[in-house]
């Protein structure tokens, strides 16, 4: 693969200006592509950044299909690995005209599974008429499809509680030994991925199976020559979930069902296990009742010392003991049986490890859900684990994001991933900054900590919100700051007659709010973590941007704590290395949201007053687009003003 064959495709008058409508030459772009294909090559590691506007999925895709290897391509979202497999991989691959075979695989959570489909409807306990309706919508589906993926059903909701029903856990697939094994769309799928010459997977998969060898990721990494990951800054969190241990009461609860259902149909006459399978449900909502808030993250420390934690969760392992006991009978019965056995000999063995904590490196941490509490043992640095991923076999290992770097300086995420043989590489968005946009601090903010701020958060942003008709993202840091700011936005707007419609995070799912939004053209969407990434909204209906504060970690955050107190132990500034960069790298994300096309125009305003009076803020603006900057207000009026005049 030629330097010249790579010019030829990206040049102004080349294949993809002839093949793909709307395709336009960028410098950035071509730059990209010919050190990707350099990496690919010599089978070298490369982490690229490459800034909105850039084109990164074709610079990666191009060298990627002309050198004609195995590729696996893993993205952040099962969303950006739809797009993907639908259509970016086509369009290149017809306009290159290679006859390179594309397959897509997922978790298998995603595929229908026919024996629990069946088991199912046989068994008809549904948890709402819905689910019931929805059970011969699926059955349909299954009959018919050739993937069996869910995505493509779009009739039944994503969130249906019946799809738990109906697809396969890690846990209880039977195998070989399902009667429904030569039809499973999971060993379909993983077949074509096995032939395939350029297979498209997401991170948590590729992670998952990195680790646990069961979704069909490790039979394919050794035939494959390059892996390329995009959105690539979240595999230092993605990562380390994987590298660590968790355990949930959410596991002992599918547990008890799929035990319900084994003692219904195979083992009616055995009286133990009609007695434990409740005892058990039981003493595993009795210990998630220790815990009074969801959405808490709590330090193993924090945990242990609340009130009935010990007994609790003695309590919880003793049943869990007892149900073991009473499925180890009657598992030469059948295999579904023997699978449950096996599972509750597995959770066991994770509910004791996680007490006994004897892997230092790990640090402990608990999770509280509405229903359940996830025990986390996450590792304090994934780059020894994902180092050895990479030193395995010689392959070219390729990293690309927006925000991978502060400036263009790559040593925080370099050392997260144990990167240190890669080169690095940093492209500027080809977009018009200084014309398209503005970045806008407000004055006299006090201290993000103080009581007031929130409050003074709304006010600064209520004249922008005016100016700008509605048309805005407004960012905040934590899911409490996001309620608070959208009560005093609901009030602000009626006592000034702004009749902008507010939509908030969490209302509908986030592709139904997206929708919405762009349909209103003139909303104003409150939101928190879900948007600050992999949102696309170009045009007009989305011209400013707000951020509350900047986005450090939380100092209660265990992980963080742990991380911070090793950095500073080893003689480190654990700040400028690590809770900087953490929070530049999202910072970007969340302002990458502003401007997605050479026409967009708009308004960044981050009202953090430490972008200014502290001295590592000026650090942080310079890593952001070179937007023009500015502290008056007046400057955003006329903005506006003007692009109202052009319209």
């Amino acid at each position: 693969m030629s330097e010249q064959s790579i010019r030829q495709v990206f040049e102004k008058n080349g294949i993809l200006a002839s093949q793909i409508e709307g395709y336009s030459e960028r410098t950035q772009q071509l730059e990209m592509a010919l050190a990707i294909a350099d990496a690919i090559e010599n089978n070298a590691q490369l982490v690229a950044e490459a800034g909105t506007g850039t084109g990164k999925t074709f610079a990666y895709l191009v060298p990627a299909l002309l050198t004609g290897g195995k590729v696996i391509i893993s993205t952040g979202t099962k969303n950006l690995q739809d797009q993907l497999f639908s259509r970016d991989l086509p369009n290149v691959r017809d306009a290159l005209k290679v006859p390179v075979t594309v397959a897509m695989l997922k978790g298998r959570s995603n595929y229908v599974c026919h024996y629990h489909l069946e088991r199912a409807e046989q068994e008809g306990r549904f948890a709402s008429r819905e689910d019931a309706k929805y059970v011969h919508v699926i059955k349909t589906f299954a009959e018919n499809s050739k993937t069996g993926d869910k995505s493509e059903l779009n009739s039944v909701p994503e969130n249906a509680m019946i799809w738990a029903s109906v697809t396969s856990t890690r846990d209880n697939c039977l195998g070989g030994d399902c009667a429904y094994y030569k039809e499973c769309f999971v060993m379909e799928a993983r077949k074509k991925a096995l032939a395939a010459d350029v297979v498209v997977v997401n991170h948590h998969l590729f992670f998952a199976d990195v680790m646990l060898r069961d979704e069909g990721v490790a039979e394919l990494l050794p035939s494959a020559n390059t892996v390329i990951f995009d959105e690539a800054h979240q595999l230092p969190e993605v990562a380390g979930l994987f590298f660590g241990e968790d355990v949930s009461t959410s596991q002992l609860h599918e547990l008890a069902r799929d035990c319900t259902a084994a003692h219904l149909t195979l083992a009616k006459d055995c009286v133990e296990l009609g007695k434990a399978i409740p005892l058990l449900e039981k003493a595993a909502k009795d210990f998630r009742l220790i815990f009074a808030y969801e959405g808490s993250r709590l330090p193993v420390q924090k945990a242990l010392a609340l009130k009935g934690f010990d007994e609790a969760y003695k309590h919880m392992q003793s049943q869990l003991q007892l149900l073991t006991n009473v499925l180890e009978t009657q598992a030469a019965r059948d295999p579904l049986l023997e699978k449950c056995w096996q599972r509750s000999e597995a959770l066991y063995d994770l509910f004791s490890r996680w007490q006994s904590a004897e892997n230092n490196n790990l640090v402990r941490w608990v999770e509280v859900f509405t229903h359940s509490v996830q025990l986390h043992a996450t590792p304090l640095s994934v780059a020894e684990g994902f180092g050895k991923q990479l030193h395995a076999q010689p392959r070219a290992w390729i990293f690309t994001s927006a925000t991978l770097a502060v400036k263009s300086d790559f040593s925080h995420y370099l050392s997260q991933m144990g990167l240190q043989a890669a080169t690095t590489g940093f492209w500027e968005s080809p977009f018009n900054y200084q014309e398209q946009a503005l970045l806008y601090v407000p004055t006299d903010m006090p201290d993000p900590n103080s009581p007031s701020y929130t409050a003074c958060v709304v006010a600064a942003a209520l004249p922008v919100l005016q100016a700008s008709g509605g048309r805005a993202f407004v960012l905040s840091t934590s899911l409490r700051a996001m309620r608070e700011i959208h009560a005093l936005l609901k009030e602000a707007f009626i006592e000034n007659g702004i009749e902008s419609p507010l939509l908030l995070q969490g209302e509908s799912s986030r592709t139904e709010l997206l929708d919405r939004f762009r349909k209103l053209g003139n909303a104003v969407l409150v939101g928190s973590q879900s948007f600050w990434e992999g949102v696309d909204v170009r045009g007009e209906a989305l011209s400013v941007v707000i951020i509350d504060k900047l986005p450090f970690a939380p100092p209660d955050d265990p992980v963080l704590s742990a991380r911070v107190d090793k950095l500073n132990a080893e003689g480190k500034n654990a700040f400028m290395e690590y809770q900087l960069p953490y929070s530049v790298i999202t910072l970007k994300q969340g302002a990458g949201r502003l401007i997605r096309d050479e026409n967009d125009r708009g308004v960044l305003m981050i009202c953090d007053p430490r972008l200014i009076t502290k001295s590592y803020g000026k650090r942080i603006w310079q890593s952001l687009p070179p937007f023009k900057r500015t502290r008056e207000l007046a400057d955003v009026q006329a903005f506006f003003e003007v692009n109202h005049e052009k319209l």
